[in-house]
């Protein structure tokens, strides 16, 4: 009997497994992201059996970096073998002239351009990603060599609120080995991408270090999880919505907070309304929640002074009852669609990826 880690993913595990993204609509059209490599080739499948229970359908995105020679050949190889197992494929390819430092960055940028601009053209509203719990691991071990605080631990979210799509990680919790199982008991082949094995990446380097994703601190998901629940509670005890497309921040609920709690907070509502990828520097995020919490800057007319942050213009304004309130609005109406609270906000579990309990 194989170990239960080893035991392939069947239709009912991936059945739970997506369930925590519900809703989806009737007959769901779903994209998803395949390399040509076991971890997306086994979403793909799992997928489409999924997908047609319901009366819908996926799509299959492949993107051709063109960073290697032949690498045509093998997304047109990837192409005919997701037709072959009855998946309609398109290959996505990256033109122009390539970056010549951070090329790994930089293919990772058009990689999601290229994916939700094609899923933006299509109409489809959720894009399925391969990242499995062994990526997870690599992730943090990563961010916590580069020491990152607990929101740079927290790892890929499972799910993120793009303006046009849904970036949905279902495998988040689910091993390489099982995975690799799943492909082997249906007798499907995969192809590993070179670049995997490439030293010159900092992800490859540590899959050559035996045992290298165990190096992650030892209880470290358990003071993520709860730094977020704590982030959580103060956000409901801080935040208020009811500035049409701004976010806002009672003063004095926020000067109770650590300043580690406060900076946290600012940083995770800015990029909620400003809409970047990222969000602020750590520096950045505390000198601003210092402003927001300390003595007030005020200008030549006796107000409080207007700043930014991160695509961001922070107000301070005085509500009806006499209250002092941080309104925080997107600058220039940047914000691009972007949901106000994207799921990335609440701490990423495995029962409900976008919601705190």
């Amino acid at each position: 009997m194989r170990p239960a880690s080893e035991e392939p993913v069947d239709a009912g595990m991936f059945g739970r497994l997506m369930a925590p993204f519900e809703p989806f609509e009737t007959n769901p059209l779903v994209a998803v992201a395949v390399s040509g490599g076991r971890d997306s080739l086994s979403l793909a499948l799992l997928a489409r059996d999924w997908a047609a229970a319901r009366g819908g359908r996926i799509v299959a995105l492949i993107v051709d970096h063109g960073l290697r020679s032949g690498s045509d050949h093998e997304a047109a190889g990837t192409r005919a073998l997701l037709e072959r197992l009855g998946i309609e494929a398109a290959i996505l390819c990256w033109t122009g002239p390539k970056p010549q430092s951070g090329l790994q960055a930089g293919a990772r940028i058009e990689r999601y351009r290229l994916l939700c601009g094609e899923c933006r053209r299509r109409g489809i509203l959720h894009l399925l990603l391969a990242h499995h719990a062994d990526d997870q691991a690599e992730t943090v071990t990563m961010r916590a060599q580069r020491g990152s605080g607990l929101d740079g631990l927290a790892g890929m979210a499972a799910l993120v609120e793009r303006p046009d799509v849904r970036l949905l990680r279902p495998l988040l919790t689910v091993p390489r080995a099982k995975l690799t199982a799943t492909l082997l008991a249906r007798g499907v082949e995969w192809i590993d991408d070179p670049s995997n094995a490439d030293l010159r990446f900092e992800r490859a380097r540590l899959r050559a270090v035996p045992s290298g994703a165990a190096i992650v601190p030892a209880g470290e998901s358990g003071i993520r999880a709860a730094g977020e629940r704590r982030l959580a509670q103060a956000a409901v005890e801080t935040l208020e919505f009811d500035q049409p497309g701004a976010a806002v921040i009672d003063r004095t609920g926020f000067c109770r907070l650590g300043a580690d709690l406060q900076a946290r907070l600012l940083s995770r509502v800015v990029l909620a309304v400003g809409g970047r990828a990222h969000a602020p520097r750590r520096d950045r995020a505390e000198r601003a929640a210092r402003r927001l919490a300390g003595p007030l800057v005020r200008g030549k007319s006796g107000r409080a002074q207007d700043f930014t942050l991160s695509a961001c213009r922070l107000t301070l304004r005085k509500a009806p009852e006499g209250r002092l309130r941080w309104i925080v609005w997107p600058e220039s109406g940047r914000n691009g669609r972007q949901p106000l609270v994207p799921a990335e906000f609440f701490a990423c579990g495995g029962r409900a990826a976008s919601h705190v309990d």
